[in-house]
């Protein structure tokens, strides 16, 4: 039966990839690959994993199962990072799991809200490409609107009209900030509006958090989310570490439930349970082991902190370089690239100009005009920008 599958399209970052990997040209220059990079182009491990890994290596007595919710201590010291210290009742309404990497907390989010009820999942795009197709695989249906505005601010209008005309027990996914693949959040005031619209509870809201830290602070970066979860009854929340400890193949997340009361919690769990278990048995430890190590380590923490500090502040710099550099290039606006977030920015170029882009001047980008702003650094900034003008004027 396997003769009747057909080929399907490759997936357009790895032929990407593929295609870098094989230019020859020593100044060419990759913007696809979503992974950050200092100003020497590397992408290092986290001085803080380094540590917290020696002292795993050093400790852990057992590679035993963990079960399929994996690293409960993991998942917990997570918790004041993104829900916040103070609890006024609302941390006795969550519980979390471990998952394989923001993906797989993203998956659980949809298998389990499909598993409650839901139909369809409203998206704004453009947005991170495996969110639909996740979305289609579990078998729910996309419903779209427009995250940007062509000013390059966020579009909460068309976000607001969504959850208006929702029906009952549909779902809103929303980025909680450094959205990808545009770098543009809403502001404090924006998601006050979301809330009030969720407030009522007639959509729950998936909230993907996966590069908190990257944008304006480890505090502000959630200060939305913490807003909405405030505010509304029920919600679903998955979360990546994989940018902001540097553990990309290792693949660490987890996946946090808010419900309406706390004594819902034990059967929303276990219907986690049993999707993980069917998915993936247990998510890999190691990664999740080595974070755990260093949040609880004040010294390991104080460090991961200052790294993300230092990550932060080379990308802000490389979006102020862009923005004064707009006068150079016509009709980009890059001035608004240092208002917005993160790893991610949407360069609005045609498919001619993106393949001029990467034929003349070895600039490698997305299809969709999507580039890393942690490709660019110092050595090979001002060439980009050359480059943007010429394909440009």
């Amino acid at each position: 039966m396997l003769n009747r599958l057909t080929p399907q399209s490759p997936d357009a970052l790895l032929a990407l990839i593929k295609m870098y990997a094989a230019d020859e040209r020593a100044d060419k220059i990759d913007l696809g690959v979503g992974v950050y990079r200092t100003d020497s182009g590397d992408t290092p491990v986290f001085r803080a994993v380094k540590a917290a890994e020696r002292v795993l290596v050093e400790q852990q007595d057992s590679k035993s199962y963990l079960g399929p919710e994996g690293d409960h201590a993991f998942v917990h010291a997570l918790i004041p990072y993104v829900f916040g210290r103070a609890d006024g009742g609302l941390l006795r309404r969550i519980e979390g799991m471990q998952t394989p990497g923001g993906t797989g907390a993203v998956r659980l989010a949809v298998a389990l809200a499909k598993e409650a009820g839901a139909t369809r999942i409203h998206l704004g795009t453009p947005s991170w490409p495996n969110h639909a197709q996740i979305v289609h695989d579990v078998g729910l249906e996309v419903a779209t609107f427009d995250h940007a505005c062509e000013d390059g601010t966020a579009n909460v209008a068309a976000a607001l009209a969504a959850i208006e005309g929702a029906g009952e027990g549909e779902v809103i996914l929303l980025h909680g900030c450094c959205h990808n693949p545009t770098g543009i959040d809403y502001t404090q005031a924006q998601w006050e509006q979301l809330a009030e619209a969720l407030a009522g509870g007639k959509v729950l809201p998936i909230l993907d958090i996966a590069y908190q830290g990257l944008g304006q602070g480890m505090e502000e970066d959630v200060a939305g989310v913490r807003t909405v979860l405030a505010r509304v009854p029920e919600a679903l929340v998955a979360y990546s570490c994989d940018k902001n400890f540097g553990l990309y193949r290792d693949r660490v997340g987890a996946f946090y439930m808010l419900a309406r009361e706390t004594e819902d919690l034990p059967a929303i769990t276990s219907n986690a349970n049993a999707l993980a278990r069917a998915n993936w048995s247990m998510p890999p430890d190691h990664g999740a082991a080595a974070v755990r190590i260093a949040l609880q380590d004040a010294g390991l923490e104080k460090t991961w902190l200052e790294e993300l500090d230092e990550m932060r502040q080379r990308m802000r710099q490389v979006r102020r370089t862009l923005a004064a550099a707009d006068n150079r290039v016509p009709g980009l606006n890059l001035r608004a690239l240092e208002q917005q977030n993160g790893l991610f920015a949407m360069l609005p170029l045609g498919k001619d100009q993106i393949a001029r882009l990467r034929e003349d001047h070895g600039v490698y980008m997305a299809g969709s005009g999507r580039i890393n702003i942690a490709g660019l650094h110092s050595g090979n900034i001002d060439r980009f920008v050359a480059a943007l003008a010429d394909v440009t004027g």
